[in-house]
C-alpha cells in the first residue's frame, strides 16, 4: 500500500479509506497484513481523486459512478446509471410550474430528438433549472434556450467521438465518466474565456 500511495500521490489513510467506502477494489491478498496492487488501482485512485477534487462530487455519487464502470450492464444501461448519479435536482418545484417548463423544454427536446420525460434526471434537472430562471425574472436567457440546444448537441457529438475509438468496455464508460464530469469543467472554463472576450469585444473602450 505503501508503493501504491507513492505511485498514486495519494495518502495512505484515503487510499484505506477508499477501499472501505468500496470505491477502490480490493489488493490481491499476499499475507495477513498485506497485498498486491497493480496498475489498475492506480488507474482507479487518479479516476476517484478527479471526479472528488475537480469534478466535485461527492464520495456517495462516486460510488455510484465506479459501480456502474464496473458492472456488466450494456453500455447503453450503464452511461444511464452513470448520467442518473450525476445528475441531480435539488429544486422543489409547483405542478403549475411543472407543467409550464414541460411544455418549454417539450418541443425544444422532440426538435433535437431526445428523449424526454420524467423518469430521465436530466429533465428532472432542466425543470428545476428554468424554473429557477424564470423565478428570478431572467426572461432573455429563456428565450436563448435554443441556441444553447443547438451547442449542446454540437458537444455530445464531440463528446462520443472522443470514446468511439476506444475498444474495451470498462475503458469506454470510464472515458464516458471523464468526458462528462470534467468535460463539464472543461467546458465551463472555455465558455469563461470566450465570455471574457465577447465583453472585451462588446463594451471595452481600449
Amino acid at each position: 500500500m505503501a508503493e501504491l500511495s507513492a505511485e498514486s500521490g495519494i495518502p495512505v489513510a484515503t487510499i484505506k479509506y477508499y477501499l472501505r467506502e468500496g470505491l477502490l477494489p480490493a489488493g490481491e491478498r499476499t499475507s495477513p497484513n498485506q497485498a498486491r496492487y497493480g496498475e489498475e488501482h492506480v488507474r482507479r485512485l487518479k479516476l476517484i481523486r478527479a471526479l472528488v477534487e475537480v469534478g466535485g462530487l461527492s464520495v456517495a455519487t462516486v460510488r455510484e459512478v465506479v459501480a456502474a464502470v464496473d458492472s456488466d450492464r450494456a453500455a447503453y444501461n450503464v452511461l444511464g446509471v452513470m448520467q442518473g448519479a450525476l445528475t441531480r435536482s435539488a429544486v422543489d418545484v409547483s405542478d403549475a410550474d411543472r407543467e409550464w417548463a414541460m411544455g418549454l423544454l417539450g418541443p425544444i427536446a422532440r426538435a433535437h430528438g431526445w428523449k424526454f420525460g420524467p423518469d430521465n434526471p436530466a429533465v428532472e434537472f432542466l425543470v428545476g433549472t428554468v424554473c429557477t430562471i424564470r423565478s428570478l425574472g431572467h426572461q432573455a436567457l429563456l428565450d436563448q434556450i435554443g441556441r444553447y440546444a443547438e451547442v449542446a448537441d454540437r458537444i455530445a457529438v464531440a463528446d462520443l467521438d472522443t470514446i468511439d475509438a476506444i475498444g474495451s468496455m470498462d475503458r469506454i464508460v470510464e472515458a464516458a465518466v471523464v468526458g462528462t464530469v470534467l468535460g463539464d469543467r472543461l467546458f465551463e472554463g472555455l465558455r469563461r474565456l470566450a465570455q471574457a472576450a465577447e465583453t472585451a469585444r462588446r463594451y471595452s473602450e481600449g
